[in-house]
């Protein structure tokens, strides 16, 4: 079976082939981080005017690389939700407008589903096992029982995990996604200089909570002062807050795990691409004994994949033509 997915729920245009649930026959994925760069996150209207230039030259190269053409497609997934409206809606569009010409089966697939399948593509990974979906819109510990069953364990309460990456990195100057910004330049900081808090950590919930360590930079850049923020200070900074996010995100995926009882541990989503993240979790869960999967950094972040491997679940040649497919901003699972 060939599925064609297809994502857009933030700023990457994203189509990928894929055959047979394993076999990646084609991943292009088109960035719009410089683009957003100079705002310091990603701004809707923009990211989906630019989706509408993308979607029709993606899914083509998509097609090219795999080597074959829309004729060989036996179904179409594409991200129905969350994330922005306009742009899913560019994603969705397309996939329908296809969809009905050729008369090919078509799926909407939740985004947090594909994160949650996406260690699948590279990984067999036990059931059950324990998943942490860590991105800039989403921080959420799962019990996934298998394929399509999955119980919603904590998440966070104010600000994601990513998202908190990206405020701070654009309070220290120093650029967009913060994520991968703050990571770079904790290599040359102090990772202990500042002892910053570590919001619910031994409370025993599973939920995050990253709004008040984020006010806690905030408040140390302000108490230094702009004249104090050198250099040096600023790669202290950036350690000491990457360390602080990734000490929650460990202890909180080791306590879930123990707590149901669960081996297997798998971590996705664009902050597992976090260097300091794979480190630490690959040293606390070889001390646990728990076995570990992290996705390739490519399907970390996203990527349509994921949303192929969904959809060949989900696709149901004899449902009729979804016309009242539509996006959803917000869209639990």
């Amino acid at each position: 079976m060939i599925i064609l997915g297809i994502e857009t729920s933030c700023d990457e245009t994203a189509a990928a082939v894929l055959k047979d649930r394993k076999e990646i026959i084609s991943n292009i994925i088109s960035s719009q981080a410089q683009l957003h760069n100079k705002y310091g996150g990603v701004v809707p209207e923009i990211a989906s005017r630019k989706h509408q230039e993308n979607i029709v030259p993606v899914v083509r190269e998509s097609l090219n690389q795999a080597g074959i053409s829309l004729n060989d497609v036996d179904g179409i997934a594409v991200t129905q939700g969350p994330g922005l409206v306009g742009s899913l809606l560019v994603g969705i569009n397309f996939a329908k407008a296809v969809s009905f010409a050729r008369k090919i089966p078509l799926t909407g697939i939740n985004h947090l589903e594909g994160h949650l399948l996406a260690p699948h593509l590279e990984h067999n990974i036990s059931f059950p096992n324990i998943t942490l979906v860590v991105s800039g819109g989403h921080t959420n510990l799962y019990l996934v029982k298998k394929v399509g069953q999955y119980k919603l364990l904590g998440r966070t309460r104010d600000d994601a995990a990513g998202e908190a990456f990206d405020k701070v990195a654009k309070l220290l100057g120093i650029g967009y996604p913060g994520g991968v910004a703050i990571d770079k330049l904790s290599k040359k900081g102090n990772p202990s200089a500042i002892a910053f808090p570590r919001p619910m950590l031994h409370d025993r919930s599973l939920d995050f909570s990253f709004s008040g360590l984020k006010t806690a930079v905030l408040y140390h850049v302000k108490e230094i002062g702009i004249n104090g923020l050198t250099d040096s200070a600023v790669t202290d900074i950036a350690a000491s807050f990457q360390q602080a996010v990734v000490d929650i995100l460990i202890e909180k995926t080791v306590l879930a795990a123990d707590e149901h009882h669960v081996h297997a541990i798998a971590i996705t989503g664009g902050v597992a691409c976090n260097s300091l993240l794979r480190m630490k979790m690959n040293e606390r869960a070889a001390d646990e004994g728990i076995a570990l999967f992290f996705p390739s950094p490519v399907f970390c972040t996203d990527n349509a994949a994921m949303i192929a491997l969904a959809g060949s679940y989900r696709l149901n040649p004899e449902e009729k033509f979804p016309f009242f497919l539509n996006a959803i901003s917000r869209w639990p699972i």
